[in-house]
């Protein structure tokens, strides 16, 4: 009999300590992070796609390639244009450079040919003949250049779609934008791509965010900034410890999602909060999560 008691009291003591952990809970939730996915920036077959479910990959890190076959002949087709047109320009240059010599002699001597006349050693008749030839040589320069702007604006119009084409072939390469671990992979080599098929996507795994809902009652003592305690399991009746800080709060409040527990579960009404959690590899996407929110006189304990 008095066995029998001693179990019920030590059974009564860990439905409390129980009861008591969980009250001291602020909130409840689970671990999210951003993921991105990544698309594909040109059209054609994936060539390359050297990813797997789980590997860590730097940002920046080339880990395919999208077939650049038709981009590359597209490339060669606009250098051989360019060539056609430069070779076409010299005619047109030179042309125009003689003439531009031939007007600054004739200038040079209708300059002399009027101070001539001035003291009556020519004639004005002289003086206006060669005024007139000043005249077509400025007709005749202004037609040669007409003939040389389309080529030097056909000529920029090309350059321009070579630069497309190599800023094309740069985006065929397929890169990591973020630091992260690959969550799921979804297309493969072999397979072909338009722009923004989704090859695969990752997610950073340094910073884990704690989502919770908050009743409007706490939403008073919980600020942008604020630290707070996070507790995970460590073991079937052990928590870890872990610090974060609020990152998000949201201004709209929403019914109590059936999933989510709150301290009191009778709200109906609650608000969205993010917590930043710095990872250090114990937490993972989607584990539960307890978390404790610190006021100023806790947050000055903690961190002296």
């Amino acid at each position: 009999m008095k066995r029998n008691i001693l179990i019920y009291l030590n059974l009564m003591m860990a439905g409390v300590a129980c009861q008591q952990n969980n009250e001291r809970a602020d909130a409840y939730g689970n671990f999210e992070t951003t993921e991105v996915t990544v698309s594909a920036e040109v059209a054609g077959k994936i060539q390359s796609l050297q990813v797997t479910e789980g590997q860590t990959l730097q940002q920046g890190q080339y880990v395919g390639l999208i077939d650049t076959t038709q981009l590359y002949l597209r490339k060669q087709q606009l250098q051989a244009q360019a060539r056609t047109i430069q070779s076409r320009s010299p005619g047109v240059t030179s042309q125009v450079a003689v003439l531009l010599e031939q007007k600054r002699n004739a200038e040079k001597e209708l300059k002399r040919f009027q101070a001539l006349a001035q003291e009556g050693a020519a004639t004005q008749k002289q003086v206006d003949d060669l005024q007139a030839q000043v005249t077509v040589l400025e007709r005749q320069i202004q037609s040669a250049q007409t003939q040389q702007d389309p080529l030097v604006s056909e000529q920029q119009m090309i350059q321009t779609q070579i630069a497309q084409i190599e800023e094309q072939l740069q985006d065929a390469k397929i890169q990591a934008p973020i630091t992260g671990r690959v969550l799921l992979k979804i297309a493969e080599p072999g397979e072909m791509a338009t722009t923004g098929t989704p090859l695969f996507r990752m997610a950073s795994l340094d910073t884990l965010h704690l989502k919770v809902y908050i009743s409007g009652s706490q939403l008073a003592h919980v600020k942008l900034g604020q630290e707070a305690e996070i507790l995970i399991d460590s073991s079937a009746d052990a928590y870890k410890k872990l610090s974060g800080t609020v990152a998000w709060i949201s201004d709209q409040a929403e019914f109590t999602p059936k999933v989510i527990q709150t301290k009191d579960e009778r709200v109906d009404l609650v608000y969205a909060v993010k917590v930043r959690v710095p990872n250090d590899g114990s937490l993972k996407i989607g584990m539960p999560g307890e978390i404790n929110f610190l006021n100023r006189e806790e947050s000055l304990a903690n961190h002296p």
